[in-house]
């Protein structure tokens, strides 16, 4: 038995010791210069537009994050110092969360006119490439808004009211801005600088239940001077070129003012060579049925960010501050610094 035993002794050395070698070249510096070169060339080459390209970021920082391990378990300086082993698995979390944020994170826009309920639609958005929408259950309806202007028509606060369901079916009211989200199912909703005119019509089709609809006109103020869009009346193929005109000055730049609706104005609708002028109430007959202009409204649009990583981000960033104080502490703790 002793012979055995002394024969698989030295036959396991080897193995252990290409173990150990592994480790060392897995915690190299060298690796650290390459991993951060290709990190740097993930971060200029990342397309956010296109989820699949956040694994030109998040495989370097999952590489780094090996590299630091191994890192941690091959320098014997690591054991020996609490502090320092404390800030270097705090910074091997960060590593390791901000690539799964990658993976798994949403940007986007949307656009509510007001009344109108969110649906889990997006009129544009960027996300990681595992990330899993949750937006049909993150519903909430737009009541409507407030914008004060300083002088010169700078934006100040925005205040929106919204309406949602929580979790037990009750009816919830809250107002939001550009600072202060709304939080549904892990996704942060916040007012923009988009927002604009929605004239909101009745059609009548011929043969069919009439339906309520609204069209977002461009941006104001921003496109003041182009308040026109073109859209499609639906279950048709006709095509309207719709306008709002008012002469009022809503925006007065030498003063304080409110975003608010014009006192009085029409709606310029034409098709093809046909024109017509609407105010509220009025209608335009078409071949296909009957267009009733009801009134004017506002929407309002909305950037909604997801990232479930950021409270356990900032928790680690905590731990990691917290224990290179402690470790700069001991060290130089141990003569006085007036020396």
């Amino acid at each position: 038995m002793g012979m055995s035993d002394a024969r698989v002794s030295t036959a396991a050395a080897p193995g252990g010791w290409i173990a150990a070698a592994g480790l060392k070249r897995l915690a190299s510096l060298k690796l650290t210069l390459v991993l951060l070169l290709l990190l740097g060339a993930g971060v200029i080459g990342h397309d956010p537009v296109t989820g699949g390209a956040a694994w030109l970021v998040a495989v370097p920082l999952l590489l780094g994050a090996v590299n630091l391990s191994a890192a941690v378990l091959t320098h014997p300086v690591f054991r020996q110092q609490t502090a320092l082993l404390m800030f270097h698995v705090a910074l091997l979390a960060i590593v390791v969360l901000v690539a799964a944020g990658r993976l798994t994170y949403l940007n986007g826009q949307l656009e509510l006119a007001e009344g109108e309920v969110f649906k889990g639609e997006l009129a544009r958005s960027e996300s990681g490439p595992w990330h899993r929408s949750l937006l049909e259950r993150a519903r909430f309806v737009n009541d409507g808004f407030t914008i004060r202007y300083e002088k010169g028509v700078r934006r100040a606060e925005t205040r929106n009211t919204v309406r949602w369901l929580d979790d037990t079916g009750r009816e919830q009211k809250g107002v939001i801005g550009d600072n202060e989200p709304l939080v549904r199912h892990g996704y942060r909703f916040y007012t923009s600088f988009n927002k604009g005119f929605a004239p909101v019509f009745i059609w009548h089709p011929a043969g069919g239940p009439p339906q309520r609809g609204s069209i977002n006109l461009p941006s104001y103020p921003i496109h003041e001077y182009g308040q026109a869009l073109e859209w499609t009346l639906p279950g048709t193929q006709i095509k309207l070129w719709t306008m709002l005109q008012f002469d009022e000055v809503l925006l007065d730049s030498d003063r304080v003012s409110q975003f608010r609706l014009p006192t009085r104005h029409t709606l310029v609708v034409r098709i093809g060579d046909a024109r017509q002028e609407l105010v509220p109430g009025e209608r335009m007959v078409l071949p296909a049925g009957i267009l009733v202009y009801e009134r004017l409204s506002t929407w309002m649009g909305y950037t909604v960010f997801y990232d479930w990583t950021l409270p356990w981000l900032f928790v680690a960033c905590l731990l990691a501050v917290a224990s290179l104080a402690w470790h700069f502490w001991k060290k130089f703790a141990v003569q006085p610094w007036d020396r």
